[in-house]
């Protein structure tokens, strides 16, 4: 019997300081990682704090030769609820092209949406999460800035796209480069180097803690593509 294809089609939607372009990419990379396919496009106007960012990425176990803006998703993720509340979108309404039997990632505490919103959605038979990925950054990481890695192991929790191993891969490669490995010793580095190397291996397992403790989450809940909607 054929394994059927896995093929995401994720439109990521967020604010300025999110750190929405760099999940993209450890995204990309940990399907890479895998062995598997990804391509990837961030848009975004000023780069300040608050201004919309978007970013798109296609995932699939199988190549992918398409770029550029993702039109019609089947994932959306929302690192902001002022994406839906305030309109901080390059896209809207926020599910603007959502494919039936999609996936909404919201990081929220309370529900943000609107019954318009929900007829449409639920139209759509549209799986939706609500997910306060912010309280587990700072619960873990002790930074709001985690928030993406939250969002990003609660994607990876449910697909079952990649292992937790690609993911940490992926995220070493986006915070240490190929210049360090973070077993070796640092006692070779002057100061400076070897405090801006400690820095980035603590920010790593910061980030690797937040993302494990989503797969715990998603583990916890039962939670599978085709999971009612929840609260996370």
């Amino acid at each position: 019997m054929a394994t059927k294809t896995k093929r995401y089609n994720i439109r990521i939607a967020g604010v300025g300081g999110q750190g929405v372009v760099t999940s993209a990419h450890i995204l990309g990379n940990a399907m890479s990682a895998a062995g598997k396919y990804a391509s990837l496009v961030p848009f975004f106007g000023s780069e300040k704090r608050m201004a919309p960012v978007e970013a798109y990425v296609r995932a699939s176990d199988e190549p992918i030769y398409e770029v550029g803006e993702v039109v019609y998703p089947n994932v959306i993720m929302i690192y902001h609820p002022q994406v839906i509340t305030h309109g901080k979108s390059y896209t809207m309404p926020f599910y603007s092209g959502l494919k039936e039997n999609g996936i909404v990632i919201i990081n929220t505490d309370v529900d943000v949406l609107t019954d318009e919103d929900k007829k449409v959605l639920d139209d759509l038979n549209t799986q939706i999460v609500m997910y306060n990925a912010t309280g587990l950054a700072m619960d873990i990481a002790g930074t709001e800035l985690a928030t993406n890695m939250a969002m990003l192991g609660f994607f990876f929790g449910i697909t079952k796209l990649v292992s937790f191993e690609h993911i940490e891969q992926a995220v070493r490669e986006r915070f240490l480069g190929n210049t360090f490995v973070a077993s070796g010793g640092t006692a070779s580095l002057d100061s400076a180097i070897e405090k801006k190397f400690k820095r980035k291996v603590e920010l790593l397992e910061k980030n690797m803690q937040v993302i494990k403790k989503s797969f715990k989450i998603v583990e916890e809940q039962g939670w599978t593509e085709e999971k009612e909607p929840v609260n996370a």
